[in-house]
């Protein structure tokens, strides 16, 4: 009987040391994420009742963790993804018109509320995002319709929000599952061509502000 208990006691012991994460450590997530922008956007300049809607993407993600204390940890993630804009309203008719890349490192501070357990630790985090808009290229449609067009994203600064955690399945190792609200603000702007150098700009307001939901495997190092 004490034997049977000296050994669960001494595996329970290594599960929970399996499972520690502490002050010191590091953290690599790969995750598959959706990529869901609540996107809100303003008329496009010039063409009344129209906006622009952003698809969702699916794409690979990548983190960083540092744990400072045995709670507190600093997350980089890295991802870029691919969307299409596509004609709302009087310019639903156009569907697509624009095909832009984005690259959002966003860097978050976590709150690990039990690093120690061996089945289930989440965390919170809140932090900051840059995004990096690039390959923007009109389509077809757009083109037909206003003429050779360029179309130029601002980059963005904003806040973002994350909720997470992550579930021990070896010494190291560990599933992951993350959700994350990121602000992306931007304006788009379409330079137009018409005839000669004559050049007609048009602006619309595009808040991405996605939904980012994600799992995956970590390794603890």
């Amino acid at each position: 009987m004490i034997r049977s208990l000296l050994l669960g006691t001494t595996l329970l012991m290594a599960g929970t040391n399996m499972a520690m994460a502490a002050q010191g450590d590091w953290l690599v997530r790969l995750r598959g994420i959706v990529v869901a922008p609540t996107e809100e956007t303003s008329e496009v300049t010039g063409l009344a009742g129209s906006s622009v809607g952003v698809e969702n993407a699916v794409v690979p993600e990548l983190d960083f963790t540092y744990f400072l204390t045995d709670n507190i940890a600093a997350e980089l993630i890295l991802a870029t993804s691919p969307h299409d804009l596509v004609g709302e309203g009087s310019i639903s008719g156009l569907g697509e018109i624009a095909e832009i890349m984005v690259l959002p490192p966003t860097l978050t501070l976590q709150y690990h509320f039990m690093p120690n357990n061996p089945s289930f630790r989440p965390y919170a985090g809140v932090g900051v995002n840059y995004s990096i808009f690039y390959s923007q290229d009109a389509t077809a449609s757009l083109v037909g319709a206003l003429g050779p067009t360029d179309v130029d994203l601002d980059n963005s600064v904003g806040v973002a929000f994350q909720l997470g955690a992550d579930f021990p399945i070896g010494e190291r190792w560990f599933l992951n599952a993350d959700v994350k609200y990121i602000q992306i603000d931007t304006d788009a702007t379409l330079t137009s061509t018409v005839g000669g150098d004559a050049a007609v700009v048009r602006t619309v307001e595009v808040d991405l502000d996605p939904i980012v939901a994600g799992v995956g495997v970590g390794f603890r190092f």
